[in-house]
C-alpha cells in the first residue's frame, strides 16, 4: 500500500514536470564562471589536498564563547521569529489561492522557495539550524499541546529512523522543487505546503516531538547542513542562548545512522543536480532521452532518480574501498557525515544570488518596486567568493574525514591510505560543482 501511494504522488509531480528550476529571475550572476577561475579553483582544490594530506597530523576541535545573550532578551527573540513564520506561513496559504497568479507577485512563491527552503537553509550553514524556532507545523504543534498542557502523542515512533525525511526530501526538493512548474505556480505552492504542513501535524499528533525530528526534510535537512556551520547557537534555560565560533569541521565527525546517512548523500548529489538541471548540457540531455524514449516531460524524473542511484553506489562502493584499507566498520556511516561540508559550501555558493535576488521582489506583493540587494558586489568578486566557498568546503570536508579515519584506523599512514579513495571522490565532486557553477543558465 506505502508503495502504492508513493507511485501515485510520482505519478502526480510527473504531470507537472519541466526540464527546470524555480530559479526564474534573470540577472547578472547568471553570468557563467570565467573558465581561468575555473581551472584556478580545480588546481588549488588538489593543491591543498596534497598539503593536508602531507601535513595533518591532529586535527583541532575547538570552540570559543563570543556572547551570551541574556535568556530575558533570547525568549522574546525566538517567541517573535516563531510568530512572524508562522503568519509569514498563513499568509503563504491564502495569497496563494486567493492572490495573483504571477509568481514574483504573490507571496506564496516568494516565500516558500527562495526564504523557507533556500534561505534557512543558508543561515543553517552559518550558525546551525533556526528550525526548531521557526517551524510553522511545529509551532502549532506545540500551541495543541499548550491547550492540552502536554505533549500529545498516541504511540511511539516506530523505528523508521530519518527514511520518512529521505522519501520527502525527494519529493519535495529532488523532484517537485527542481523538476516541476510548482514553484511558478503560487496556488500549487500553497496546496503543497499546506499538503506538507497537514502531514506534519498529524504525525506530530500521533508520533510526538519526535517525529519532527525525524520526517521533517526540512528540518534533516538543515540539521545536517548545520553540523558544518563555523558558528552554533546553544540554548540554554536560566543562562540564557549562547553563540560558540567552532572550527566547521567539528560536527562532520560523528557516524551516523543509516537512514540520515543515505539522506545525506541525496542531499550532496541534490544541490548539485540543481544546479546541472540550469545548465545547456542538460537540457541537450533531457530532449535527447525524451526523444529516445518518448516519454515526455517525465523524462526529468528519470534522469533525476537514475543520477541518485548512480551517485549512492558510487559513494558506498568508495567508502566501502576506503573501509577496506582500514579495517572500518560500517564505513558508509562512518565517513558519510563528512562530506557534508562540500554541499554546504555548493548550497550557499548556487543559492546566495537567488535568495537575495527574490527577498528584493517581496515589495512587489505590496504594491512597490523591487530591490537589488547585491548592486553593491562586483560581479568578478562574485565569482571569486564562489570558487573560495567550494574550495573551502571540500578543506573542511578532507579535514573531517581525516579526522575520522585516524580516530577509526590505527596509525598514521594506514589512516592515509584509508583516507585516500575518499580525498579523490571529494576532488571529483569539487571540481564537478565548479564546473556546474562554470556553465550558463539556459533559458
Amino acid at each position: 500500500m506505502r508503495r502504492l501511494r508513493l507511485l501515485s504522488v510520482l505519478a502526480g509531480l510527473s504531470l507537472l514536470a519541466v526540464p527546470a528550476s524555480a530559479h526564474q529571475v534573470g540577472t547578472r550572476f547568471d553570468a557563467p564562471l570565467p573558465l581561468s577561475l575555473l581551472f584556478a579553483g580545480a588546481g588549488a582544490t588538489v593543491a591543498v589536498t596534497a598539503v593536508l594530506l602531507a601535513w595533518t597530523d591532529e586535527t583541532p576541535t575547538g570552540q570559543r564563547r563570543v556572547l551570551t545573550v541574556p535568556s530575558s532578551v533570547a525568549r522574546p527573540i525566538r517567541l517573535t521569529g516563531r510568530v512572524l513564520f508562522l503568519l509569514a506561513f498563513v499568509v503563504a496559504l491564502v495569497d496563494g489561492v486567493l492572490g495573483p497568479r504571477a509568481p514574483l507577485g504573490n507571496f506564496a512563491t516568494l516565500f516558500v522557495w527562495p526564504l523557507l527552503l533556500k534561505g534557512v537553509a543558508l543561515l543553517s550553514v552559518l550558525a546551525g539550524s533556526p528550525w526548531r524556532t521557526l517551524s510553522p507545523w511545529r509551532t502549532l504543534y506545540d500551541g495543541l499541546g499548550w491547550l492540552e498542557g502536554r505533549d500529545i502523542q498516541y504511540r511511539a515512533y516506530p523505528a523508521f529512523g530519518d527514511w520518512p525525511a529521505f522519501v520527502g526530501f525527494l519529493l519535495v526538493v529532488g523532484i517537485a522543487e527542481n523538476l516541476t512548474q510548482i514553484p511558478q505556480r503560487p496556488a500549487l505552492t500553497a496546496g503543497l505546503l499546506a499538503v506538507y504542513a497537514a502531514v506534519m501535524l498529524l504525525g506530530g499528533v500521533v508520533f510526538g516531538p519526535r517525529w519532527f525530528d525525524h520526517a521533517d526534510a526540512i528540518g534533516v535537512l538543515y540539521r545536517l547542513l548545520g553540523r558544518a556551520a563555523p558558528f552554533q547557537v546553544h540554548s540554554g534555560d536560566a543562562s540564557g542562548d549562547t553563540l560558540v565560533a567552532r572550527v566547521p569541521w567539528r560536527g562532520c565527525r560523528d557516524a551516523l545512522p543509516p537512514s540520515a546517512a543515505a539522506f545525506v548523500v541525496a542531499a550532496v548529489y541534490t544541490v548539485s543536480f540543481d544546479g546541472f538541471a540550469e545548465s545547456p548540457e542538460y537540457r541537450t540531455l533531457f530532449f535527447g532521452i525524451r526523444e529516445a524514449l518518448g516519454v515526455g516531460p517525465t523524462v526529468s524524473i528519470l534522469l533525476y532518480l537514475v543520477g541518485l542511484a548512480v551517485f549512492l553506489v558510487t559513494f558506498v562502493g568508495v567508502t566501502r574501498f576506503a573501509g577496506s584499507l582500514g579495517d572500518v566498520d560500517r564505513p558508509v556511516q562512518a565517513f558519510a557525515v563528512t562530506v557534508v561540508p562540500i554541499a554546504a559550501a555548493y548550497e550557499v555558493a548556487h543559492n546566495l544570488s537567488y535568495v537575495a535576488t527574490y527577498l528584493g521582489q517581496l515589495p512587489r506583493t505590496v504594491g512597490a518596486g523591487s530591490v537589488d540587494l547585491l548592486f553593491w558586489l562586483p560581479l568578478s568578486v562574485y565569482w571569486g567568493l564562489q570558487v573560495v566557498l567550494v574550495v573551502v568546503g571540500h578543506v573542511v570536508a578532507v579535514v573531517a574525514a581525516h579526522a575520522v579515519a585516524r580516530r577509526l584506523v590505527e596509525g598514521r599512514r594506514r589512516a592515509l591510505v584509508a583516507h585516500l579513495p575518499l580525498v579523490a571522490l571529494m576532488v571529483g565532486y569539487t571540481v564537478l560543482s565548479l564546473w556546474i557553477i562554470s556553465r550558463p543558465v539556459a533559458a
